[in-house]
This record gives C-alpha cells, structure tokens and sequence, in this order.
C-alpha cells in the first residue's frame, strides 16, 4: 500500500488524532488549538474523541462515551466493539490519507492502530507515554519500530528510550499548566470551618472509594480527637455518581467526622486551600504536589502486591518516580491504617519545619516538570514529526 501523501498548499493539513478516553480527549483538544495557532495552513482532525475536541473541530467518529473502559474485563466485554473500531480506522487510513497520524494516551488501542498506521508508510506521532517505564518494558522496542516521533510529559521517561532510534521530546507536564491557571484565579469559597482544613480524596473509582474512603473517615475521626475537634473535611467529587457513592459511604460508616462536606468539582482549589490532604494513588497525588498541599498517599488494592512485585519502580506515587526519593509518604496496603494516617496528617499540621521541608520538595517537583506552556511544546513537536 502506498504511504500518505505529503501536505500540499492545495488542501488542508489532514490530522487522524485517536484519543479514546475522557483525560484523552481534553489533552487532545487542548494540543489542537496550539497545532493550529503554530501552522501556517489550515488543520483538519477527525478520529476518536469527546465533546471537547469536538468543540475544537475534529469530526468525531467514535466518542469516549463508547470508547472509555476501565480493565481488562470491560475490554473483552467490549472486544466486537473495538474489532469493528479497528477496522474502521485503518479504513480511515486508506480513504481520507492523513498526513499524520496522531494518537493520545489510550496506549491499549493506540498503539496497535500506530503499529498498523506505520507499517503503511503514515508518519505516526504519540502523546503521553505509556507507563512501560513502570511496568512492561519489552514495549519499549515496539514502541521505536511503531512510531516516528514519541511526546511525553515526565521527565525521566526520555532516558527510557536511548539507543533505540526514537525521537523523543520532552514537552513538560500539563498539570504544571492547569494549576498556575488555578493560581491565576481568585480562590473560591469553600464551606471550610475551624482552624485546620483537610481534603480528602478517595480516588474515582467504585472500589477505591468504598475500600480506601471508610478509612479516611476512621482517620479523620482520630486527627478530630487530636486537635481538639477544630478541624474540617473537604470530598471534593468529579461526578455526581461519585458523589453519590462518597455519601453513601459515610453514612454507612461506623465512624465519621462532625465536620464532613462533600463539593462538586473543585479539586484543585480543595487542595490550595486545604493545609493537609488525604489522597488516593493517582495523577490527584501529583496535582496536590503541584497545589503545595502536604499530602499522604494511600492506597489498598487486592492485586496490588503482585503488581508491585513485577514493577519496575520504587514508588507508587508520581512525586517521589520523579523526585527518585520519598517526597510524599506512601501508605500502602498493611500499611494504610486510620492511625498511620491521622499521625502523618497531624505532624504536617503541627510542626512547621517538616510542613517547610516538604513544600520545598514539592517546588523541586515542580521544577523538574517544566516551565509550563506544554500544550505549545508538544504541539511544535508533533508538528516537526512532518
């Protein structure tokens, strides 16, 4: 088959851009509005997506709201489904002949319609690495063979790819970007009372918040007995179904705080304005580092052990891989207990010098992200792959 036409001043530049989840879909849109700031010509996206890249103007051939499932039993529930998504695609590849081929994160579909893309001679662009750095390093060749030029958002993911012909650019980290934006800002009124003021974040999952939030609870509880009950305790949820699971959780508790308030939205500012947090592993661990909120990390998981045992890393959270040291405490499985918890909170509550000495390792954190504008680096990036 015949490889992808080279762009012309006779029609747009044509860009196939596959992002299949939601936190995909709003990098995506993001990166196409810097694409399209930075290139002469006009831009035309289409492929897979949501309403924000949508609203930047691709065509949306399939929308996250099919394509976003989480675990590998949701996949093979769904494998007629990305079957069909596959054959649709590569379709694509043949029909409309885009100049690049550009794929965002999704790394279990995306890089199979990269390897397919690539081997019919279409230059192929990847944003936001996958984490085979943590966990599946025999990826990493493939990766090299599949992609022309390779976009990431951590620093140390560069190193991972030496020697084996891949372009890679380091663009800086999105977050570093969204939580000046929330600096900027004016803060927002939070129904805070007391002296100390303490998020918590029990992660967005179903099991995350029924098994890691009753603990949070039981820890609230012992940090209320221990400051002399001034304190209140901010779940700030993305959803309303998270909301409402949050809620059914600690009425069902055994044990909760006096002062417990559920938000809607409004994690980053729950964060600035809180003096401690609680939070779940996940990207939330570093937008509290970002935030300059000192933060536990938690988290229990059944498979986590296992997991662990095959990683190729020394931490979980996203702070400490990137620092290469425990910034941010790690309270895993055994080790997650309310008190465990209640005592890591109250010392960054109560002791100035450790609160001073973990912001500043938060700022070095911070430093090693990037100087902001990634959305403009990676789009110059993608852009150089042609």
């Amino acid at each position: 088959m015949s490889p992808a036409p080279q762009n012309s001043s006779s029609r747009p530049l044509r860009v196939l851009i596959v992002a299949g989840e939601v936190s995909g879909d709003m990098h995506a849109s993001v990166l196409m509005r810097a694409m399209r700031g930075q290139h002469a010509g006009p831009i035309e996206f289409r492929g897979v997506g949501g309403d924000t890249m949508a609203a930047e103007g691709a065509q949306i051939l399939f929308h996250t709201d099919r394509t976003a499932v989480v675990g590998l039993w949701d996949v093979l529930r769904n494998i007629r489904f990305f079957t069909h998504m596959m054959r649709v695609m590569v379709r694509e590849l043949e029909t409309w002949k885009p100049d690049l081929v550009l794929t965002v994160d999704y790394p279990g579909f995306n890089m199979r319609f990269a390897k397919r893309a690539h081997a019919r001679g279409f230059k192929t662009a990847h944003y936001i690495c996958p984490k085979v750095w943590a966990w599946n390093q025999a990826r990493i060749p493939k990766m090299a063979r599949d992609l022309d030029h390779l976009i990431t958002i951590f620093p140390f993911e560069t190193a991972c790819f030496e020697g084996t012909g891949l372009r890679v650019t380091f663009a800086g980290n999105p977050l570093v970007d969204r939580t000046r934006e929330t600096f900027a800002e004016p803060e927002t009124p939070l129904p805070w009372h007391g002296q100390h003021h303490i998020a918590l974040l029990p992660g967005s999952r179903t099991r995350e918040i029924t098994g890691i939030f009753p603990d949070m609870l039981a820890a609230a509880v012992l940090l209320e007995k221990e400051l002399a009950g001034d304190c209140s305790f901010l779940v700030p949820t993305a959803t309303a179904a998270m909301r409402q699971l949050a809620e059914a959780v600690a009425a069902q508790s055994p044990c909760r705080p006096a002062r417990l308030i559920f938000v809607d939205g409004q994690a980053r500012q729950t964060l600035r304005q809180a003096h401690v947090a609680a939070v779940a592993s996940g990207t939330a661990t570093l937008e509290a580092c970002l935030m300059r909120c000192p933060t536990a990390l938690v988290y229990r998981s059944p498979g986590l052990n296992l997991a662990l045992r095959f990683a190729h890393i020394r931490y979980l959270g996203l702070a400490n891989i990137i620092a290469g040291r425990t910034v941010m405490p790690e309270l895993l499985q055994q080790h997650f207990t309310p008190a465990a918890l209640a005592a890591r909170l109250k010392r960054y509550l109560t002791d100035p010098a450790e609160r001073a000495k973990v912001l500043a390792d938060y700022d070095a954190v911070a430093t090693a992200l990037g100087s902001g504008d990634s959305a403009a680096r990676a789009a110059k990036a993608v852009l150089a792959t042609l």
